[in-house]
């Protein structure tokens, strides 16, 4: 049984926005951030309750999974200042980040521990080579990679995720030579670093992509860190037993949302329908991005009220933009 007042909840989430903040040069839409440039030089990322599964849109949001998501980008990101700058300013809301505005690569970061996802299923198909990297034969789903292997994408015309290799991206003039070889580094480093987070929470941080930037002829970390929407996570405890048996990992990450897809019948090919979300379904789902946010931080999750989001979103916001913006 759905419980009373989910419907209402769900409702109330953030599915689209329409903010008139100061000095707004432009906006862009994502499938889950709404970004509003300010002036050319600053921007305001509102992460909503959107959720989105192989490059679709799914028809009704998520409660609370704007907070989570950003609130542990916020984490992550400050956890790895240390290693590469990132584009962060200041987080006035729970839902909502400042930050610098660069302009971003046209190359995702992919970085992969394990086999599984996008992986195994070229790997299930006969392929041995993903983005240039080879993946050893006799494998099984979920079982270690022997050293991580970076994996880079690229989006087609329709938007749509397009694997590439490191000489593609170098020769086609995507990413220079200088800079690809910057975000692979810090790539490398922000995963060892998120993988020993994970660790001491008893997660196996299995894969993750990062966003780069570049603003004054300086590489910046963008868009989110170590989410569960850019990352998978397994449950250490129990993995090897699992692994041995060919059974499926305990998992925090989207990716039980892509099975649960599949499983109904839809990959985002075309013809397809997207099967039903249910009141219960979603809440499910909601539950499960703050069981990560949780495990993950390690704080206890605060439900910001969302009666009044809207409202919220915009005075936080403005009262961040008044300083930044005389400061220009």
């Amino acid at each position: 049984m759905t419980a009373i007042g989910d419907s209402t909840v769900i409702e109330q989430s953030i599915t689209r926005t329409a903010f008139r903040f100061p000095k707004v040069s432009s906006v862009y839409y994502g499938k889950v951030r709404d970004v509003y440039i300010i002036d050319n030089k600053l921007m305001v990322s509102v992460v909503t309750d959107r959720i989105s599964a192989f490059d679709v849109i799914m028809p009704r949001p998520i409660p609370y999974k704007g907070q989570v998501l950003n609130q542990i980008a916020a984490y992550f990101l400050e956890a790895t200042k240390d290693i590469c700058p990132n584009w962060v300013i200041e987080v006035p809301d729970p839902n909502v980040t400042v930050g610098v505005l660069c302009t971003p690569y046209r190359v995702e970061m992919v970085i992969r521990g394990y086999l599984t996802g996008h992986a195994w299923r070229e790997y299930q198909e006969g392929k041995r080579i993903i983005c240039g990297e080879l993946m050893p034969e006799n494998m099984v789903e979920n079982q270690m990679f022997p050293k991580p292997i970076i994996t880079p994408t690229t989006k087609n015309d329709q938007s749509h995720d397009l694997d590439i290799t490191r000489e593609e991206i170098i020769e086609k003039g995507i990413v220079s030579k200088a800079d690809y070889e910057l975000m692979e580094k810090y790539t490398q480093e922000l995963y060892q670093r998120g993988s020993e987070m994970a660790a001491q929470k008893g997660l196996i941080l299995v894969d993750t992509k990062y966003e780069f930037g570049k603003a004054n002829d300086k590489i910046f970390l963008i868009d989110e860190v170590h989410t569960p929407d850019s990352s998978r996570y397994f449950y250490a405890e129990g993995y090897e037993e699992r692994l041995g048996k060919g059974e499926s990992q305990r998992q925090l990450s989207k990716e039980f949302l892509r099975q649960w897809l599949i499983e109904n019948g839809f990959r985002g090919r075309e013809g397809e329908n997207i099967p039903e979300f249910t009141d219960d379904w979603i809440m499910e789902v909601s539950e499960r991005y703050i069981e990560l946010y949780t495990k993950i931080t390690g704080k206890e999750f605060q439900k910001w009220p969302i009666n009044n989001i809207m409202e919220r979103i915009d005075s936080n916001v403005a009262n961040s933009l008044k300083p930044l913006l005389s400061g220009i």
